[in-house]
């Protein structure tokens, strides 16, 4: 079994930031690619940005040179710094990790998501 924690989100004045932290634990091989998603209501789940186990990131073009993403391989973990935030920002925010575990099984896990507001 594999679980995926985060920790981070809340509500935030327009213009702020926050740290959105994914650790992972349980029968852990190696992990391949990790990201975030996030839901706003009423909409679909979408692609934040997403890292390779080589260190290649992609972005959406709707957080660009706003948020930033990176990972602790030692830790399994993965962090997305978010700054200049805007209202539209808000949603639900889940991270996904690609993990081969112990037994050599690749399957994509989820965390719980956290909720980011964006409010004055």
């Amino acid at each position: 079994q594999v679980q995926l924690v985060e920790s981070g989100g809340g509500l935030v004045q327009p213009g702020g930031s926050l740290r959105l932290s994914c650790a992972a634990s349980g029968s852990i091989f190696r992990i391949y690619a990790m990201g975030w998603y996030r839901q706003a209501p009423g909409k679909q789940r979408e692609l934040v940005a997403d890292i390779s186990s080589g260190g290649r990131e992609n972005y959406a073009d709707s957080v660009k040179g706003r948020f930033t993403l990176s990972r602790d391989n030692a830790k399994n973990t993965v962090y997305l710094q978010m700054n200049s935030l805007k209202p539209e920002d808000t949603a639900v925010y889940y991270c996904k990790m690609r993990v081969v575990t112990t037994l050599k099984f690749v399957d994509d896990y989820w965390g719980q998501g956290t909720q980011v507001t964006v409010s004055s």
